[in-house]
Parts: C-alpha cells; structure tokens; sequence
C-alpha cells in the first residue's frame, strides 16, 4: 500500500513543524508576559521550563536533520503536557485548585484571555504540547521508515 505524497511531505519536515510550533508557542508566551504584561503563575512557569529550551534543541536538531533528538524530547512534551492538562483543570473546575494552590503571583485558575469561549492561555499551551507530540511521532516514523528502506 502506498502513502499519499502529502503524508510523505508532512512526515519528511516533521520536525521543522515541530520547531515551528516551539518558536510560536515561546514568542506568544514572552508576548503575553512583557508586551501585554500578564503575569505567569507557577504552572505558566513550569511550562515555560519545558517549552523554552527546545526553541534551540530543536533549532538545532532541525537545523542538522538529526531525529535521534526525538526519543528525548518526547518525554519533556508529555511531561509539558500533563501540566498543561492540569492547568486547564484548574481553569475548568477551580476546585482543584484548592489541591495544589499557586504559592506566588496570581492564581493559577486566574483567566486572562478568553477567545471563543474556550481557548485561553493553558489552553493554547496544551495545544502546543500536543502539536508538538503529534510532530516528533510523525518525525520518528519517517525516521523508521528511511531506517527500513536502507535495510
């Protein structure tokens, strides 16, 4: 069975989209903090802490066409994502706030942005997280399909 050229394409910069979505998901993130001046609680920061560093990790990766960087970086999205979901958990059902309460700034169910009805600022993030996961699986297929074919 052959694979649809789009599908190939997609797989093939992958991990350029990847990156992509990195770069979109810090610069929103710096926008919202220091243009706009909305203050991150702490799960903004824990966030923040496995986003910002693969804007360079996967600049790089990208930039060398290396795919062996997927195998780590997917467990910092999962990790990334889990508190997303938590965060949106927070906004959702702030009761479960009251189980881990934000300790500095302002509270984590605290919303400052509500486009639509739903997308707020977690929730972007979460978005990004799961883009991100979806892209670097894509990549590593591509790179187990290439892996194949040269056997």
């Amino acid at each position: 069975m052959t694979t649809p050229p789009y599908e190939s394409w997609l797989k093939r910069y992958a991990l350029y989209f990847a990156w992509i979505v990195t770069l979109v998901a810090t610069g929103g993130s710096l926008y919202f903090s220091e243009i706009k001046g909305f203050l991150p609680c702490d799960l903004c920061w824990y966030q923040r802490i496995f986003m910002y560093p693969q804007v360079i990790i996967l600049g790089v990766a990208t930039y060398r066409g290396d795919r062996n960087i997927i195998k780590y970086l997917l467990p910092i999205n999962i990790i990334g994502l889990a508190i997303s979901i938590f965060h949106n958990f927070e906004i959702w059902f702030p009761k479960v706030g009251e189980l881990v309460p934000c300790r500095s700034g302002i509270p984590c169910n605290f919303d400052y942005l509500n486009w639509f009805g739903f997308l707020t600022i977690p929730m972007m993030a979460m978005i990004a997280f799961v883009l991100i996961i979806v892209f670097l699986l894509l990549a590593r297929q591509s790179n187990e399909d290439e892996e194949a074919n040269e056997n």
